[in-house]
């Protein structure tokens, strides 16, 4: 199981016994949420086997009735998934193909390939592994099932152009909205009209065969449609959408005239738009979001009460300006310290989403990392409490850090190691903030992604 590498020493840099014991507990939630998080504790509540049928939440497929059987997908949890559909099809499975990032474990398969490719950004390795999942699915035949493994990161781990774009384009357009501070949603509406597998296209190539998808979600919401950019699930979005999202961020006008050119011939209907709803391809494809941040929200209120503390779930939707966000969380944990309201001491209050960062300064960050530059400013001076947030993917930003700790003494901390807070928020340079201050949380690559966590803990 992932552990916080650094724990001992997380928790030895609380400067009083009481907050020691408020990040033990926030870090013991983390480590609880990594354990919740892990795609095989989903997958064996949705999917099994009992001889020749298999069930996948509610429904029952007969695997006597197909032909071939092929897995394909992409994603942070691809490795993991890919191991336990195999390992629950054995010899009834032909091949598959499954993209998981650089660095991540590739567990060793007999007869499903893993392919290391880039993420955020796209790559080559994306490209050769996009393709391979397309030659797989469009030889499928109607008597054939298609089980696809989808995950947070799925979107740059099998990225295939359309005709008449290019690896370079797509990157370009990832790049910078990324960089502009593009939700996830946004992100993947665009990126689905660039692409020839996502919105809904590998679900159409994959047309006459069955499909089952099963899907880790790391989307707010959980659309199905924004997830891993839905692949196999109805669009509803459109060129005219994609472009409005780049205008809104000042992209459209500093992209190659290629690009612009595209997305404007989609506009006026000149290219295929993505396949909606109602498509031929859709009666036989079966979509199970099989895990969300909201599931591991709701066990962590059970691990909580479970060792005595007072616990609320507040909510799984968490967006906007990380640093806004930090604010927030130290608000509530002000109110609880002069009010005991929402909930009374001592008590932990669970939140879970997805914030962004509006990239200006040259430092080295991330969302969850610039949250808590931004929350331990509002919380200096309370004794027994802690606030982590941290990304269950371990990757915040581009950094090695899943994320950051603070308690009512960071700041305190910070001002002797004469850290200028200004700046650091200036340069979005939280990574090295919090580098000097040893409160940078380690677990590497997890394997899963559902969003972020965050814990706030008064005792």
């Amino acid at each position: 199981m992932i552990k916080i590498k650094n724990k001992n020493l997380l928790i030895e840099n609380g400067l009083t016994i009481e907050a020691r014991e408020a990040r033990r507990l926030v870090l013991n939630g983390l480590e609880e949420t990594l354990k919740l998080a892990d795609p095989n504790s989903f997958l064996s509540r949705w999917v099994s086997r009992a001889n020749n049928i298999l069930q996948v939440g509610e429904l029952k497929f007969n695997l006597n009735n197909f032909k071939r059987i092929f897995l394909v997908g992409a994603g942070k949890a691809g490795g993991s998934m890919a191991a336990f559909i195999e390992a629950i099809l054995e010899d009834k499975l032909t091949e598959g193909w499954v993209n998981i990032p650089k660095g991540y474990k590739v567990p060793s398969l007999r007869r499903v390939n893993i392919h290391e490719s880039s993420h955020p950004i796209p790559d080559e390795a994306s490209v050769t592994g996009a393709l391979k999942i397309i030659n797989i699915v469009e030889k499928a035949e109607a008597e054939d099932l298609i089980i696809c493994v989808l995950s947070g990161g799925a979107s740059s781990l099998m990225a295939y152009p359309r005709n008449g774009l290019t690896l370079k384009d797509k990157q370009e357009i990832t790049r910078k909205l990324m960089l502009a501070g593009a939700d996830i949603k946004e992100l993947n509406c665009v990126r689905k009209h660039l692409s020839a597998i996502k919105g809904g296209w590998l679900a159409k190539k994959a047309y006459p065969a069955t499909v089952i998808s099963l899907i880790l979600s790391d989307v707010i919401g959980d659309d199905l449609s924004v997830i891993a950019s839905g692949p196999t699930a109805p669009d509803n979005s459109t060129f005219k959408e994609a472009i409005e999202i780049l205008m809104k961020y000042d992209v459209w006008s500093n992209l190659s005239q290629s690009i612009r050119g595209f997305l404007l011939d989609g506009e006026k209907g000149l290219i295929d738009e993505t396949p909606k709803e109602g498509d031929e391809c859709f009666q036989k494809t079966y979509n199970f979001i099989i895990g969300s941040n909201r599931d591991v929200c709701f066990n962590l209120l059970e691990f909580y009460k479970r060792n005595g503390l007072n616990s609320i779930f507040l909510t799984s939707q968490l967006i906007g300006e990380a640093r806004e966000a930090g604010k927030f969380y130290a608000s509530i944990l002000r109110e609880i310290e002069s009010s005991n309201n929402p909930i009374k001491k001592p008590c932990v209050v669970i939140l879970g989403g997805e914030t962004t960062v509006t990239v200006k300064g040259k430092g080295i960050g991330g969302r969850n990392q610039e949250s808590m530059v931004s929350a331990c400013i509002e919380i200096d001076g309370i004794n027994g409490a802690a606030i982590a947030s941290m990304g269950t993917d371990g990757i915040d930003g581009v950094t090695d850090a899943a994320g950051a700790i603070i308690d009512g003494f960071t700041l305190q901390r910070a001002k002797q190691l004469k850290l200028n807070l200004k700046k650091v928020l200036q340069e979005n340079d939280s990574y090295n903030f919090f580098k000097a201050l040893n409160d940078l949380i380690f677990t590497g690559p997890t394997g899963t992604n559902v969003n972020d966590i965050v814990l706030i803990v008064k005792i």
